[in-house]
């Protein structure tokens, strides 16, 4: 009679109703829950729980009874949003779920097809039907074995309402892109190719080619975006290649050691060939990690193409985490939610960064009709046109063209060489410091961003003035002294004077903190401050642009959009109480780890970007003297970046000053936007001087928003001395080691 209950349990337990595979991951989540933990629980490999809750396979006996065990504790803590309504065949299978396995005789299988709610996420909420009526949550991709998808027909079922969780992007409203703006191409077991697309959308490929995938990207997928801006260009569609995808068409999954170091597969792979004979063509890039295969435009209509092979190292892990190990779907909402909040990937974070810049302002727009009605191309007012222009030659690296007849191996100093670069200072503690406790690092967020919020630059090529009159209205390269700036005396407001301890304080005029020694080239943001600090300056000669607007701001709202959008779906809202903020920023990278990716990724594309505008060459034969490829572009702008980082130290630089007068406390080390000072506490709470919840005006103050503060790391002052005498080094820069203690030289892709 055992044998016979045991067969009866075991029959029930095979009907374990659980909750359709959203809620399966909602639940999880909420309770801070890792794959990881889940999977060693019910001791399966992760990618088995992975699949149960992308609904990509569902869990049999006997783990399934004690999944859905699992789940209906969770549900009793993380009760489903009540304002939600989930669709028919979901709310039956909530209905019937519960904490306990139902009685065999009410007990109900959920659907196999039933689609998952996204609306009933903590994080999520209630979003109209998408045109293609078809896609669900992107972690929760239905089985290709139960449901078959085209571009025409991708519903689960008919009638289904798009579930699409407020931070994932369901496509624009405009048909042409309604599948959203990219791919994550893959292949089954049973050799399927699927297509996952945001919002959790899946489409069957027919393509047995890269030039058929090519043709039905473009023809059939419905992927893209709309323009940014009026004059701009739409975003072409993006697929991203899985190793199974790689292997199914015909290319390598991974690149060998010569290939990665040319970026690309050999001209006379068989792939290429096929695409030459069926008359696409490829950048001079080449068939890389990121890969772009087009026709030449005809009138308005572009086709185009970009690839993203993750196996080939296109994603770099310093700023994209782990993303290329993701399973489609996870991948697909990742580089989905970075898309529609910074633009489509083109290239690397950095790539991406100054195509963004260009998307926001195109070199060219249309006239007006002429007599005929017809249009034409013109310079675009407030862009930097479609024609490079030169640099001055302060602003020029080693290596210009225009420094081609300088002697060998001369080296220029401050007053040939402009040279605006990020703080990397650091001093000895104090005996007071050192009866201290800590040492607490604070970061400033998008520092860089900030600095280009607002900021007037040049856009055209530099006027050079003999003996100019200083104004801090005009961008550009000036050479001016500033040695007699003195630190200990300086103003801190319009007639306020405060007497300082200079010996305890970088100087804001160089990036190692060194007093300058005479005449040096400086951008108008740093000249400005020490007119700012109360001195006179008179320059020598500069290099003025006098046309010139405020380039950056649309890249900088965009980011910054982005970057706080991403924050608060992890948790982290602009305007939190101090003690709030800090709470809500421990840990916040674990609450979803795919969002945690996005936000690097895009404090990545600021820097990056911004580094793109000064690139160096990069190999390709080139010798000192001879122009290089990035040299072509209107874009290749170092007077841009220079003003962005002087802006960007000056205004930190303000606020230590603003915190050393009011406070007598002086950082001991400063790395790029992370200061760190001595204090009695772990919390930067402990040094910062709020009164009533109010920051000092003009210093540091907590929060999110680019420009604001977070805790960058503590560690004891016991600590710090240590390391400094363990590499013999008194001025060791404890910023670079502060946010985890580990003395390391690894490239962290700053």
């Amino acid at each position: 009679m055992s044998e016979l209950f045991d067969r009866i349990d075991a029959l029930v337990a095979s009907r374990s109703v659980l909750p359709p595979p959203a809620e399966r991951k909602r639940l999880r989540q909420a309770h801070g829950l890792t794959l990881d933990e889940v999977a060693s629980a019910l001791d399966v490999r992760r990618a088995t729980v992975s699949g149960w809750e992308a609904g990509k396979t569902e869990p049999r006996p006997p783990e399934r009874e004690a999944y859905a065990r699992l789940l209906g504790k969770l549900a009793e803590f993380y009760p489903a949003d009540p304002d939600a309504t989930p669709p028919a065949e979901d709310r039956a299978a909530l209905e019937t779920f519960s904490s306990d396995p139902a009685p065999a005789a009410q007990a109900q299988p959920v659907p196999t097809d039933a689609a998952p709610e996204a609306a009933a996420m903590t994080t999520e909420q209630n979003t109209p039907p998408h045109p293609a009526a078809n896609a669900v949550s992107p972690a929760a991709a239905p089985s290709p074995a139960r449901t078959t998808r085209t571009p025409s027909a991708a519903s689960r079922r008919p009638g289904a309402r798009k579930a699409a969780p407020a931070n994932v992007p369901a496509g624009g409203t405009d048909p042409r892109f309604e599948n959203g703006p990219l791919a994550v191409v893959d292949v089954e077991d049973d050799g399927q190719v699927l297509a996952y697309c945001t919002g959790g959308l899946v489409l069957d490929v027919p393509a047995k080619s890269i030039p058929a995938l090519v043709d039905w990207t473009l023809k059939e997928a419905k992927l893209g975006a709309p323009k940014l801006s009026g004059p701009g260009k739409d975003a072409d569609p993006l697929l991203v290649l899985t190793p199974s995808a790689l292997e199914r068409y015909g290319l390598p999954v991974t690149l060998t050691d010569e290939e990665r170091l040319t970026g690309r597969i050999p001209e006379g792979h068989k792939v290429i060939k096929q695409l030459v004979r069926a008359q696409w063509k490829l950048t001079k890039r080449g068939f890389g990690p990121w890969a772009r295969i087009y026709r030449p435009a005809t009138g308005s209509e572009r086709a185009c193409v970009q690839l993203c092979i993750p196996s080939w190292n296109a994603l770099d892990t310093r700023h994209w985490g782990e993303a290329g190990q993701l399973p489609p779907p996870e991948l697909a909402r990742v580089l989905g939610v970075y898309a529609s909040r910074v633009m489509t990937p083109r290239g690397s974070t950095a790539v991406t960064g100054l195509e963004l810049m260009t998307a926001l302002h195109p070199p060219t727009r249309a006239t007006e009709p002429d007599a005929d009605g017809k249009r034409h191309s013109e310079h675009n007012p407030a862009s930097l046109g479609k024609d490079p222009v030169d640099c001055a030659p302060c602003e020029a690296p080693d290596g210009h063209p225009l420094l081609k007849d300088l002697p060998r191996f001369h080296v220029r100093g401050p007053g040939e060489k402009l040279f605006e670069e990020a703080y990397d200072w650091a001093r000895p503690m104090t005996d007071a410091e050192c009866t201290l406790r800590h040492l607490v690092g604070i970061d400033v967020n998008m520092a860089f961003a900030a600095g280009a919020n607002g900021l007037v630059v040049g856009l055209g090529a530099p006027t050079h003035v003999k003996a100019p009159v200083f104004d801090p209205k005009l961008p550009g390269s000036w050479l001016v002294d500033l040695s007699h700036v003195d630190l200990s005396r300086v103003k801190v407001g319009k007639d306020t004077w405060a007497d300082l301890d200079a010996s305890l304080l970088p100087s804001p005029f160089t990036p190692k903190g060194d007093r300058p020694q005479g005449p040096a080239w400086y951008a108008t943001p740093t000249v400005a401050y020490a007119v700012e600090l109360g001195y006179d300056v008179t320059p020598i000669e500069a290099y003025i642009r006098y046309d010139n607007g405020r380039y950056l701001d649309g890249w900088y709202q965009r980011l910054r959009d982005a970057f706080l959008a991403t924050m608060a779906d992890l948790g982290v809202h602009a305007d939190m109480e101090p003690a709030d903020f800090l709470a809500a920023m421990d840990g916040c990278k674990e609450r979803d780890p795919e969002l945690a990716i996005v936000v690097s990724a895009v404090k990545a594309t600021v820097k990056g970007g911004l580094g793109k505008l000064r690139e160096r060459p990069r190999g390709e034969g080139w010798k000192p003297g001879q122009p290089w490829r990035a040299l072509s572009r209107p874009t290749w702008r170092p007077d841009i970046r220079a003003a962005v980082i002087s802006r960007t130290r000056i205004n930190l630089h303000r606020k230590i000053v603003k915190h050393a007068a009011f406070t007598g406390q002086y950082p001991v080390a400063i790395l790029s936007d992370c200061v760190v000072y001595a204090a009695d506490g772990t919390s930067p709470l402990d040094f910062l001087p709020y009164r009533d919840g109010k920051p000092l005006p003009g210093g540091f103050k907590l929060g999110i928003n680019p420009g604001l503060v977070k805790h960058e790391g503590t560690q004891d002052v016991l600590w710090g001395e240590e390391v400094r005498e363990r590499f013999n080094a008194p001025e060791l820069n404890l910023a670079r080691y502060i946010k985890d203690g580990q003395v390391t030289d690894k490239d962290s892709g700053e």
